[in-house]
């Protein structure tokens, strides 16, 4: 089992800056790819970002294309923590955002690539 937390998520002015975090605790892995997905009010869930360790080093990073230039993932392996630096934030990018982690090769923008799910941090920006 692996358990994910985030945290970091607030209300913001559009404009602004954020950065979510994403703990993980339980089972050990060397090989895996963490994601950050967002839920908006009525709308599906939907892939933000992405990286992937593997080999001992980070050797994926992808991004949907609306955030693209405005968020970064990075990831602190001392810490088990994964980031998502959110910037230029605008009132589109309110949503629940969740992160999650998989384990195997596949379209890491698929929400069936991820097999633990934290429970999501709000994030609203006004205008």
């Amino acid at each position: 089992q692996v358990q994910l937390v985030e945290s970091g998520g607030g209300l913001v002015q559009a404009g602004d800056s954020l950065r979510l975090s994403c703990a993980a605790s339980g089972r050990t892995f060397s090989n895996y790819v963490m994601g950050w997905f967002r839920q908006a009010p009525g709308k599906e869930r939907e892939f933000v970002a992405a990286i992937r360790w593997n080999g001992g080093r980070t050797d994926y990073t992808g991004y949907t294309g609306s955030v693209k230039g405005r968020f970064t993932i990075s990831k602190d392996n001392a810490k088990n923590t994964v980031y998502l630096q959110m910037n230029s934030l605008n009132p589109e990018d309110t949503a629940v955002y969740y992160c999650a982690v998989g384990f195997d090769y596949g379209d890491y923008r698929r929400l069936s690539a991820y097999r633990y799910w934290g429970q999501g941090t709000q994030v609203t920006v006004s205008t």
